[in-house]
C-alpha cells in the first residue's frame, strides 16, 4: 500500500488516486491482502448511517483527530450519530440525514498465524564442554501469534501506517527472539554442560525457555504467542574449529585406549611372573603362592607389586632349611606390544631403553639396583629405581642393618 500524499474529505484514497472514487463512502468493508495483520480503509470521508462490515476474527478500530475511540467486533454495524462516540460529536453539523464525516478506520485480523519463521543469521559461538573450544551453533524454526488487543497493537506498532504485515511483525521482533534464543542455547551448552553433539535432545526445553522469555514482551503490544518450535539446532561440521576439536577428541580417545592396553599388559606380566614363582618347589614357591592369594586381595597394580615385594623380602631374610630343587625352565617372556611404556635406565653414564618386563629381569639379576637412575615419559625428572612405585615390586625388602660388633 502507499503513503498519504493528501488528506482530503472528497473521497480520494490515501495514495492520491481515483477521481472516480470521489463522493461519499456508503459501505465500509475489508479489502486487504492475506498476510496483512492490519489494513487501513483507504477513504476518509464516510456517510453517516453507512454500514460497517466486520468479518469473523476481525476487529475494526475508529479514530478521529488522531485519537482512537471505538472498537467494533464481527458483524454489520450501522454508523449513525447515535452509535460511535466520534459520531455523537457531529450532531451539530448542518447536514441532512447523510451527514459526511472524516474518520480513520483500521481492520485488525485476529486469526492465529502459525507459520512465522525465525533463524540465526550469524552462528552462535558457544564454549563446548567436551571440546573446550567455541563451536558455532545455528538454529531456525517457526512461531505463531495472535492479536488479542487490537487497540494496543494499532497504537503501539501500526501508528499512522496503512498496513502492517506478518513480515513487518517479524522484522520488529526478530532481534529480540534471536537474543533470547542465543541466551537459552548458551546456557544449555556452557552452564548446563551439554555438548553441541547432544544438544538436539534438549530442543524442546530450549524452545520452551525462549517462548517463556518472549511471551511477556509480545504481550505488551497486544500479541499472544501461540506456538514456538525449533526445527533445527546444529553446528557446521566443516568449520575449521569444529574439525580441529573433533580430531583432538579422537586422539585423546586413542591415547586412553593405548594407556589401558599398556596397564593391562603390565598386570598380565606381573601375574605371569608370580605364577611361575609359585609353581617352583620349596618354601619359596609356597610363600609366593600364598603371596599371590594375598596380593589379589589388595588389588592389582602398584599395591600388588608392593605386597609381592614385602613377601619376597621376608623370604630373603629367612634361610631355607631344605634343598631347593633345580628351577624349571621358564619360557621366554614375549616382547611387549609396540605401545608398551619405555623406561630409560642410566648405567655407567650410558642410557638404555627397556620395557617394564625386561627392566624387572635386570632388577632381579642385580644389574639394576635401587640406586640406578630411571625415567619414563610423564615423569618430571630422573629418580632412583627403588623410589619408583611401579618398580618397587621387583625389589625385595632391604635387609635390616647388621648388628653392632661384639666387643
Amino acid at each position: 500500500m502507499g503513503i498519504f500524499n493528501k488528506i482530503r474529505t472528497d473521497g480520494v484514497t490515501y495514495d492520491g488516486q481515483g477521481e472516480e472514487r470521489k463522493g461519499l463512502i456508503e459501505v465500509i468493508q475489508y479489502n486487504g491482502e492475506a498476510d496483512e495483520l492490519v489494513w487501513k480503509f483507504p477513504y476518509n470521508n464516510i456517510t453517516n448511517n453507512a454500514p460497517l462490515v466486520v468479518n469473523e476474527s476481525q476487529e475494526v478500530i475508529f479514530a478521529q483527530g488522531g485519537k482512537y475511540s471505538e472498537v467494533f467486533g464481527p458483524g454489520t454495524h450501522t454508523l449513525s450519530t447515535n452509535n460511535p462516540v466520534i459520531l455523537r460529536k457531529l450532531r451539530n453539523l448542518a447536514f441532512g440525514g447523510n451527514t459526511p464525516f472524516t474518520a480513520e478506520v483500521w481492520y485488525v485480523n485476529k486469526i492465529i498465524r502459525r507459520d512465522l519463521t525465525f533463524g540465526t543469521i550469524e552462528p552462535i559461538p558457544a564454549e563446548d564442554p567436551d571440546y573446550d573450544v567455541p563451536i558455532p551453533v545455528r538454529s531456525f524454526g517457526e512461531f505463531g501469534v495472535q492479536i488479542v488487543d487490537a487497540s494496543a497493537f494499532v497504537q503501539q506498532l501500526v501508528g499512522t501506517a496503512h498496513e502492517f504485515t506478518t513480515d513487518m511483525l517479524i522484522e520488529q521482533f526478530e532481534a529480540f527472539i534471536i537474543q533470547e534464543l542465543t541466551s537459552a542455547i548458551s546456557k544449555t551448552i556452557m552452564i548446563d554442560k551439554i555438548s553441541v553433539t547432544k544438544i538436539n535432545a534438549y530442543i524442546k526445553e530450549i524452545a520452551n525457555a525462549v517462548r517463556d522469555a518472549i511471551t511477556e514482551e509480545f504481550a505488551q503490544f497486544g500479541v499472544r504467542i501461540t506456538n514456538f518450535n525449533i526445527k533445527s539446532l546444529n553446528y557446521d561440521k566443516d568449520d575449521p574449529t569444529v574439525k580441529e576439536a573433533m580430531a583432538g577428541r579422537a586422539n585423546r580417545a586413542r591415547l586412553k585406549q593405548l594407556s589401558d592396553q599398556v596397564d593391562m599388559y603390565r598386570i598380565e606380566r606381573q601375574l605371569d611372573v608370580m605364577e611361575t614363582a609359585a609353581g617352583n618347589e620349596g618354601g619359596a614357591g609356597q610363600m609366593m603362592g600364598a603371596g599371590m592369594g594375598l596380593g589379589m586381595g589388595f588389588g592389582v597394580g602398584g599395591a600388588f607389586g608392593q605386597q609381592m615385594g614385602n613377601i619376597a623380602g621376608v623370604m630373603q631374610q629367612q634361610p631355607i632349611q631344605q634343598p631347593v630343587a633345580p628351577q624349571q625352565a621358564v619360557a621366554p617372556i614375549p616382547p611387549p606390544p609396540p605401545t608398551a611404556t619405555v623406561w630409560f635406565v642410566l648405567i655407567n653414564n650410558q642410557q638404555y631403553q627397556y620395557d617394564i618386563n625386561a627392566l624387572g629381569q635386570y632388577i632381579q639379576s642385580g644389574q639394576v639396583t635401587r640406586d640406578t637412575l630411571v625415567w619414563k615419559a610423564g615423569m618430571a625428572q630422573w629418580v632412583k629405581a627403588g623410589e619408583s612405585p611401579e618398580l618397587q615390586g621387583f625389589f625385595g625388602a632391604p635387609p635390616p642393618p647388621p648388628p653392632p660388633p661384639i666387643v
